[in-house]
């Protein structure tokens, strides 16, 4: 079902009319969807992950996605996001307090670090004034909570960046924030929990609330892993495009929507959504993927480490992938306008990696078609 154009924002990043035809139905009978961007004269857009990029605490010195700077999913972060021209969004997660505000903040627990022990809450039982409560304040009266995270491991570390910044909500994300910056509002939900409709719904509706009151003509788009959560908002709302985050095979999940690449497109189909974005790894696992995807008139977009890495992002970019998440937000975004120019050998990024990507630009179609083939055994090899 299309979405209705009756807005200004029909013209708008995130308001453009499926590429395919102009007609409201494709050859079969599909039905035309809009898409999240401005695909077709953009070729590639560029997302900040959670601003100019998520803080991996703990990685290890000199790890490229350890060196962002700002303290992620915070004014602060979106702010210098929203000043690179070559970024068209920035991508965050939004849960919902047990006082109903929506707010900006990826884990599904908040850590600080108590007189003798570390305390653990989770986000979504904390009232506002309690999560606004960690972290710097505004006020300087305020005593702050110092902030720890959990990582992969089970470690507890400080929570320190080079440059910090309040917590915030969604309400002060629209209102403070560049309003040419378009919004991907990730539904976060924690995988482990059963959440029943009543809850998924009463979460949706806060957050659609804030959106329809403070968006404006801004772009925005939704996003979840949940594909019960993707179906109910678009049930909810026309107005906003709504694509399935999936880790394209890379990870198990007893929901089998969830675990490949071909069930992101059929959820999408089923639910009537308009795209996947899918973890990097995932794709390049299954390159055909991005080909049916397309077929199907969905937006394919991309996260993880590896969009980290322009190289990367430029196969992705022959595969016809329509926008990548990173954390190297200014590199890559450069990147990406550099290697999108029509001549490639007149534009450089320093270093001759202009005159290189004039000659990955003469890949034929058969040595890309090995290139796929080969990435996948690739990623298999033990590191």
């Amino acid at each position: 079902m299309a979405l209705p154009a009756a807005t200004t924002r029909a013209a708008g990043l995130c308001r453009i009319a499926a590429r395919a035809s102009s007609s409201s139905a494709a050859p079969g009978g599909r039905r035309e969807r809009e898409l999240p961007f401005e695909l077709a004269e953009r070729g590639m857009v560029v997302g900040g992950h959670r601003g100019m990029g998520m803080n991996a605490v703990g990685a290890p010195p000199g790890a490229r996605g350890g060196a962002v700077r700002e303290r992620e999913n915070t004014l602060l972060s979106f702010g210098r996001a929203a000043a690179l021209a070559a970024v068209a969004f920035v991508e965050f997660d939004v849960q919902v307090t047990n006082d109903g505000c929506p707010i900006i903040f990826h884990d599904d627990f908040i850590l600080t670090q108590g007189t003798d022990d570390v305390y653990e809450r989770r986000v979504t039982d904390l009232l506002l004034e309690e999560f606004l409560s960690y972290g710097p304040q505004r006020k300087s009266q305020k005593v702050s909570k110092p902030l720890l995270r959990r990582t992969k491991d089970g470690r507890v570390l400080k929570w320190s960046t080079e440059e910090d910044d309040c917590l915030c909500t969604l309400q002060e994300v629209f209102e403070r924030v560049s309003p040419r910056l378009g919004f991907n509002i990730e539904l976060k939900f924690d995988d482990n929990i059963i959440y029943h409709r009543k809850d998924l719904e009463c979460a949706l509706q806060a957050i659609l609330q804030v959106v329809f009151q403070y968006a404006s003509n801004r772009p925005v788009f939704f996003s979840t892993f949940h594909p019960d959560a993707a179906r109910m908002m678009r049930e909810l709302q026309s107005l906003y495009p709504v694509v399935f985050l999936t880790e394209g095979g890379t990870a198990k999940h007893n929901d089998s929507r969830r675990n490949s690449l071909d069930n992101a497109i059929q959820v999408c189909l089923e639910y009537d959504l308009h795209g996947i974005v899918s973890e990097v790894r995932g794709v390049f696992k299954n390159p055909s993927a991005v080909l049916r995807a397309r077929e199907s008139n969905l937006a394919f977009l991309t996260y993880g480490q590896l969009n980290n890495v322009w190289e990367a992002v430029y196969v992705q970019y022959l595969m016809g992938v329509n926008g990548v998440i990173v954390d190297l937000v200014e590199e890559i975004s450069n990147a990406v306008v550099d290697f999108s120019k029509p001549d490639l050998s007149t534009n450089t990024l320093g270093g001759g990696v202009g005159t290189d990507r004039a000659k990955h630009q003469a890949f034929s179609q058969q040595q890309l078609g090995f290139l796929l083939r080969l990435i996948p055994e690739l990623i298999e090899q033990p590191h």
